[in-house]
């Protein structure tokens, strides 16, 4: 099978976010198709990392520390940027095309003859046959430690088959109500469904309706609380001792982005924490990953320092989250940032302001419908100077029309591109040469604008 076939076989299956044709997500199915595999899964050591908003951040981070620690390490992560490798990587390294190809050949037939032989009651969905295909790489290829994000929820998404060494929860949200529940309560309920009986769980305090859930799952399952609060800054408001973007590095322009830089006391010795992530709730997510990675070493992994913690925070690669393009050969400045529900929408306008002040910007921006548009536009609509709305090559995007109607209660000049290209040429138009133009929204919209502007993942 080739690489496009085994593509199109996938995307074929639907959307992710469908767990079968009723919607109907159960981890029994997902079971039975990883026993006739024979249970790669359980050849693994993980670290799950739930949450609405950070988990990907945080996991990131965390595979970077274990890396930077000696530590073979698997990252998988969801969505992607551009290409559907991202989401399985090994030291950094996307999965091969011929052993994605060759993965999905394996799983596919596993299923079919599953389905045939009435063990399944139909074909895994795409999540799960991603996630199986990522678990049988896994122990095909034996890294030390596996990170895994989950895709949605916890409590019945497809990687909560795993026994990990740990569970993480970072910020819990609204989002995906549809799938989860209509309040931040029943959410938490959902993702509070990582927690192992007599487990681990490493989190940050965040709203009382989320801390009453979490707490009480832990007490109810005997689990083991770690609070990454020791390695949250202080930051005072105004502050922006956490934030630098005149670093040497980003005013030469050499790493296109800004980084938080701050020092920080981990297991006993002085570090100074600099990574590419910024904005006041990176800070959190990073928090959330040197205490698991603290964790870990309490775990027997000998082989994670202070030092191994400070230089993985520092070579940390998450791409479209607040990254600078600067402005050279007439082209304005860009920013590029995934920001698809308003808890996102709240953490970009605050670094926006933390690190441009009032410099006016154009905002290009286009999300899924099925998420909280109205709600988004109205939180970064109004700060931005012009916006151009788009759409990304995805059945599930918004149109721009949609867009526009959702956002008819905001005044700011807003109009229509068809495609993120065209979107970007007009932002570009009305920003000028050494202007601003912030693109945000869904991960679809950046990942295409960064093919646009030939940025690199």
């Amino acid at each position: 099978m080739s690489y496009e076939t085994a593509l199109a076989q996938m995307y074929g299956l639907g959307h992710e976010l469908a767990a079968t044709p009723s919607y109907k997500f159960d981890l029994a199915h997902m079971r039975v198709l990883l026993g006739a595999l024979g249970h790669p899964e359980k050849r693994l050591e993980c670290v799950l990392i739930a949450g609405t908003n950070g988990k990907g951040s945080t996991a990131a981070t965390l595979a970077s520390i274990l890396e930077a620690s000696g530590l073979k390490t698997g990252l998988y992560t969801s969505p992607h940027l551009v290409r559907i490798n991202e989401r399985i990587r090994v030291n950094g390294t996307p999965i091969l095309d011929d052993d994605f190809a060759l993965l999905h050949d394996v799983v596919d037939r596993t299923a079919e003859r599953l389905v045939g032989e009435g063990e399944l009651p139909w074909h895994p969905s795409f999540f799960e046959m991603l996630t199986a295909m990522t678990f049988e790489h896994f122990a095909r290829v034996r890294p030390d430690v596996v990170v895994l994000e989950v895709g949605m929820g916890g409590r019945l998404d497809a990687t909560n088959v795993v026994e990990p060494r740990l569970s993480v929860i970072t910020d819990i949200a609204l989002d995906h109500q549809k799938f989860l529940g209509n309040t931040v309560t029943e959410i938490a309920r959902e993702k509070a469904g990582i927690i192992r009986t007599g487990g681990v769980v490493v989190t940050l305090p965040q709203s009382p309706e989320a801390n009453e859930v979490i707490g009480n799952t832990i007490l109810d399952r005997g689990a083991r609380a770690v609070s990454a609060v020791a390695y949250v800054p202080p930051v005072s408001p105004g502050s922006n001792s956490c934030f630098t973007a005149e670093s040497a590095e980003f005013a030469e322009g050499k790493s296109g982005r800004p980084r938080s830089r701050y020092p920080l006391q981990v297991m006993g010795q002085q570090l100074v924490v600099e990574s590419p992530l910024v904005g006041r709730h990176q800070l959190r997510n990073i928090a959330l990953a040197i205490a698991a990675a603290e964790e870990l070493r309490s775990q027997g992994f000998a082989s994670i320092t202070p030092r191994s913690i400070e230089r993985g925070i520092r070579e940390t690669r998450w791409p479209g989250r607040f990254q600078v393009v600067p402005a050279a050969g007439g082209e304005p400045e860009y920013v590029l940032d995934v920001a698809h529900n308003p808890a996102g929408a709240w953490a970009l306008r605050s670094t926006l302001s933390a690190a441009y002040e009032d410099r006016p910007f154009s905002l290009v921006f286009g999300v899924m419908r099925d998420k909280a548009v109205a709600e988004v536009a109205e939180i970064l609509f109004p700060i931005a100077e012009r916006v151009v709305v788009t759409q990304a090559n995805n059945p599930r995007s918004a149109t721009p029309a949609e867009i526009r109607q959702a956002a008819s209660r905001v005044e700011t000049d807003i109009r229509e591109a068809t495609d993120v290209a065209s979107a970007l040429v007009e932002a570009r138009r009305i920003a000028g040469p050494g202007g601003l133009v912030v693109v945000t929204g869904s991960i679809y919209i950046v990942g295409e604008a960064m093919q646009a502007l030939g940025v690199s993942i």
